[in-house]
């Protein structure tokens, strides 16, 4: 195995993690609108509406759209193509990155209210909900990094290869 490979096979690896981890975070954020989702297709569910979650905000729904894009990811590594693998990085970065750094400026008024007085600030199930978003947006920004980071260098890792070959 030459050291491209190597790399390659490396970073390919690690894509997959970071797509896994994503999933997991989709998991999350999916558990949360479920109340919504269910809500408009009539269908109630007594427990769910008695946990009184929050509805869900434009960016919640906007991040949600990055789990397509994850599977465009997921084919791009199968089948090594670049072209496929930056629809995935401007998917991730427009969905991803995006709407988390939004929710992260939406809520940073009630976080830094939260940290300097301990009060004033919206609690869901006794915990604030400002901190419950930016450990999600913590996670979510390195896990779209990492991601973002592992994609663009297999993008480079192929093309090298594509032009090796094209000057053959």
């Amino acid at each position: 195995m030459t050291l491209g490979k190597f790399w390659s096979a490396a970073y390919k690896s690690r894509l997959k993690m970071s797509i896994f981890c994503h999933g997991l975070l989709a998991v999350v954020l999916l558990a949360k609108v479920s109340e919504d989702i269910l809500d408009r297709l009539d269908i109630f569910i007594l427990s769910l509406q008695e946990l009184y979650v929050p509805k869900p905000l434009l960016w919640e729904w906007c991040w949600l759209m990055s789990i397509p894009v994850a599977g465009v990811g997921l084919s791009a590594l199968r089948k090594n193509n670049a072209a496929s693998m930056k629809i995935y990085v401007s998917g991730t970065f427009m969905f991803g990155i995006v709407p988390v750094l939004a929710a992260a400026f939406l809520y940073f008024s009630e976080m830094s209210e939260y940290i300097q007085t301990k009060s004033n600030v919206t609690f869901w199930q006794g915990y604030p909900i400002a901190v419950l978003w930016y450990i999600f947006i913590v996670l979510a920004v390195q896990i779209h990094v990492f991601s973002l980071y592992f994609a663009i260098r297999l993008i480079l890792a192929w093309q090298k290869v594509v032009t090796v070959r094209k000057a053959k």
